[in-house]
């Protein structure tokens, strides 16, 4: 396993000898995996390719248009038309690459005249084989490695733990170095033991335990650079579809425990909570409502839309993390935490998602790393029940708020009397003073944690 190639540069360049004109290769999903040299602006470059090779992926609109001419299905080359309407200003010559019946990957290359002979394209085929084969290699290489990986994320801190690594490390070889990052999608559907053929850059995934009936998959990725997360992010969101598409993948409110009663209110709210947050350890501050109010934007139809029901992340409850990408594996049980925490912040906030990143998630950084039990404070207990939920929803949109009276009242379409009642009953049932910064505060802090 550790000897799997991953460099496609080379026959892409052969390709693009054959041809005669520079070559590029995507996986089946439409990422750039490599592509070839050019020496002219104009016969190699369109929008089409010039996209594909600076953001590392192509359109949707461009993606259904190359399906549609049945390229999944292809064994030969195919020949594919203009279509300005879809961003295609140029024809395509598509060259399939497959492996044992099944696509994985395209080799794409722009329809000039006179265009290559029948016999080069057959070569340029050939060349294709080969491409399949390392592509479904280093598939094959991240689902054989599901025994190191989950162990080196859940082994004991300590010795265990070391040589978990030790043995990751072994299995992947040379490419257990250079800059890697974790994803984490969760609820992972209980039918799938890991993920379908991987994209290139997946070095390892497997399933691991998520609360005590479901699972989450892991998925190691192997970047570029650490500037660049790309191929990542598209791997989290396509494995989160397609989790969310499982009727085993925990459906909508997958978001499990308890927590449900105040989350149910006030699931659905977007980002920028964290300067609510802000806002609510100011107290009455003006630069602390100011903070909260610029914070809470954007999404509260959703939180008005989820009043009665547990929080539900885009995707039919399913979520995916990122970590902070790291050189090499010495801190993959941090960034293994990183993942599961982008992913839980979304199933509490889905507003966040499907995607989010570590160093998005605000608060919930801080959040997700206390144990279950730290989070749950007496005061804030009588609001956790089904009875007061609308009451939980009225008291977070106002620590949301930063206390602004106005813009809570706005956002919950009611009356600033009736929020104010409101307001009281959450008083007297917590037994909190919400003029006092540190009350809110706790209140805020424990409304929160319990969506986790």
């Amino acid at each position: 396993m550790a000897g799997v190639k991953g460099d496609y540069q080379e026959p892409v360049d052969e390709i693009s000898a054959l041809l005669g004109a520079p070559a590029t290769l995507e996986d089946r999903h439409f990422q750039l995996i490599a592509f070839g040299a050019h020496d002219s602006e104009d016969s190699a470059m369109d929008p089409v390719r010039t996209r594909s090779i600076l953001t590392r992926r192509s359109t949707r609109a461009v993606q259904d248009w190359f399906e549609g001419f049945g390229i999944t299905r292809a064994t030969g080359p195919v020949r594919i038309p203009a279509s300005p309407a879809a961003g295609v200003r140029r024809g395509r010559i598509c060259l399939p690459v497959r492996h044992q019946g099944t696509v994985l990957g395209y080799v794409w290359l722009i329809d000039d005249e006179p265009g290559p002979t029948d016999a080069q394209l057959a070569a340029a085929m050939e060349v294709t084989v080969r491409i399949g084969a390392l592509l479904a290699d280093e598939a094959r290489a991240g689902a054989d490695l599901s025994r190191e990986f989950r162990a080196a994320l859940t082994a004991e801190p300590g010795w265990q733990r070391e040589a978990a690594l030790t043995a990751l490390r072994s299995a992947l070889g040379t490419r257990a170095e250079g800059p890697h990052t974790l994803v984490c999608v969760a609820p992972w559907p209980t039918t799938a033991e890991s993920a379908p053929a991987a994209a290139p850059g997946v070095e390892a995934r497997c399933t691991v335990p998520w609360g005590t009936e479901r699972q989450a998959l892991a998925v190691l990725v192997r970047l570029r650079s650490r500037e660049v997360d790309t191929p990542a992010r598209a791997a989290a969101e396509r494995l989160s579809a397609m989790a969310g598409a499982d009727p085993a993948g925990g459906g909508a409110g997958a978001t499990g425990s308890g927590a449900a009663g105040a989350g149910g209110g006030a699931a659905g709210a977007t980002g920028g909570r964290a300067a609510g947050s802000a806002g609510a350890m100011a107290g009455h501050a003006t630069g602390g409502r100011a903070a909260g109010s610029a914070g809470a934007t954007g999404g509260r139809a959703a939180v008005n839309a989820a009043g009665t029901g547990g929080s539900s992340a885009p995707g039919g409850g399913v979520a995916a993390g990122l970590s902070v990408a790291r050189e090499g594996l010495a801190e993959l049980g941090r960034a293994w935490h990183e993942a599961r925490a982008a992913a839980r912040a979304v199933l509490a906030e889905p507003g966040r998602g499907p995607v989010a990143d570590w160093s998005s998630i605000g608060p919930w950084r801080l959040l997700s790393a206390l144990p279950a039990e730290a989070g749950q404070d007496p005061s804030a207990a009588p609001l956790l029940t089904g009875a007061h939920r609308e009451l939980a929803r009225t008291a977070e949109e106002f620590l949301d708020h930063a206390g602004q009276a106005g813009r809570t009242a706005a956002a919950l379409g009611i009356h600033r009397q009736t929020l104010y009642y409101r307001l009281s009953r959450v008083e007297k049932l917590t037994g909190l003073d919400l003029d006092d910064g540190e009350d809110r505060l706790l209140l805020h802090m424990a409304l929160k944690a319990a969506r986790l």
